[in-house]
């Protein structure tokens, strides 16, 4: 199983509303470097368009990171490709790709936010149409240098030349869902790997989601090891249980509910909180043993799963803690559960 990191590169910290933008991205950069020298497997950077992130053009940052990385892999967590345009997302991560000599990937999905939509001239009524053009477009690049497509929103294609190509014969393009099912069948007939994020609830309830995905792929002749799953869960780990949740309890409850002001949602509270941390809910937030056991339980209940991200800054944690988290999922939590996979090949 890949262990990994996804950052919204939050614009603010735990102690102050007034951080430097600049010492937040710069420190950002420094949070993946040091997760490549422990020896995580990925680290994605998200794309929002409001003023409590930094992470409007990712693949800036993934850029900055590569030229100080050697091995870890470099992703987007999610492109919104509703709101994007196909050719340039991959130009872009084409170039990270030459770069990084290989380490870039994509995972698209449809974003939960809309602000890119009035941002870029778009139309909200066209969201899901968009998506699923976007996406067909995106794929035909990917295999073809030379492009022939047309369709409803984009000028068409009749042939040029999109530059440049990858470092990788293949750029790798994972589809990012929620709890659509339609997302998780299209994900399955086009064989291609999901990235789930669970950010509440029971991480449990996605088993049906997720089987519907490798049915739909296996009835498409997809072979299993393309049907690679994946889970993107908010998560923080500290050396007790009890420090991990007291410094991440504040951010992640601020932060939820001025989204959930817009949403209709209640204001979190410690005791919901303290139950999604509980054995089958989707909080990753504890000692390093607890979050290993939990991740375990999680890919058993879900049928095995490939990799799994922490996302840490929903929180709007300190540079400092992020480091000592990294350092705890890069020296005691990936080991254990490479240990744990290795046992169960040997025992196969």
């Amino acid at each position: 199983m890949q262990i990994g990191i996804d950052s919204f590169a939050s614009a603010f910290d735990d102690t102050s509303l007034a951080v430097s933008p600049s010492d937040r991205l710069v420190g950002l950069v420094e949070q993946i470097e040091y997760a490549d020298e422990v020896g995580l497997d990925s680290f994605g950077i998200g794309e929002h368009h409001r003023k409590e992130f930094l992470d409007s053009a990712p693949t800036v940052i993934l850029g900055a990171a590569a030229a100080r990385t050697q091995r870890i892999r470099l992703t987007s967590a999610v492109t919104v490709l509703s709101s994007a345009d196909p050719v340039r997302v991959f130009q872009n991560f084409a170039t990270l790709d030459l770069l990084s000599r290989g380490r870039a990937e994509i995972v698209v999905g449809r974003g939960s936010f809309i602000e890119s939509f009035p941002l870029f001239g778009l139309k909200l009524e066209d969201y899901d149409s968009l998506f699923a053009e976007n996406l067909d477009l995106l794929l035909k690049i990917r295999e073809h240098e030379h492009v022939h497509w047309s369709g409803k929103h984009r000028a068409a294609l009749t042939g040029q030349g999109v530059y440049p190509r990858p470092f990788q014969d293949r750029l790798p393009i994972w589809l990012g869902v929620g709890g659509t099912p339609q997302s998780f069948v299209r994900a399955g007939q086009l064989g291609l790997p999901l990235m789930v994020a669970i950010i509440g609830g029971e991480t449990r309830r996605f088993r049906p989601l997720i089987d519907l995905y490798r049915a739909a792929g296996k009835q498409a002749g997809h072979s299993p090891d393309d049907l690679k799953v994946g889970v993107h869960s908010l998560g923080y780990v500290a050396d007790t249980t009890e420090e991990a949740a007291d410094a991440f309890f504040p951010g992640y409850a601020r932060a939820f509910t001025e989204v959930g002001k817009e949403r209709g949602w209640g204001p979190v509270t410690r005791r919901a909180f303290d139950m999604q941390r509980g054995p089958h809910g989707a909080l990753l937030v504890g000692s390093p043993d607890e979050v290993t056991e939990k991740i375990m339980r999680h890919s058993q209940a879900l049928g095995g799963i490939s990799r799994i991200t922490f996302q840490m800054n929903a929180a709007s944690l300190s540079h400092a803690k992020l480091m000592q988290a990294i350092e705890l999922l890069g020296t005691r939590v990936a080991p254990a559960l490479r240990a744990e996979a290795a046992d169960k090949v040997a025992m196969a």
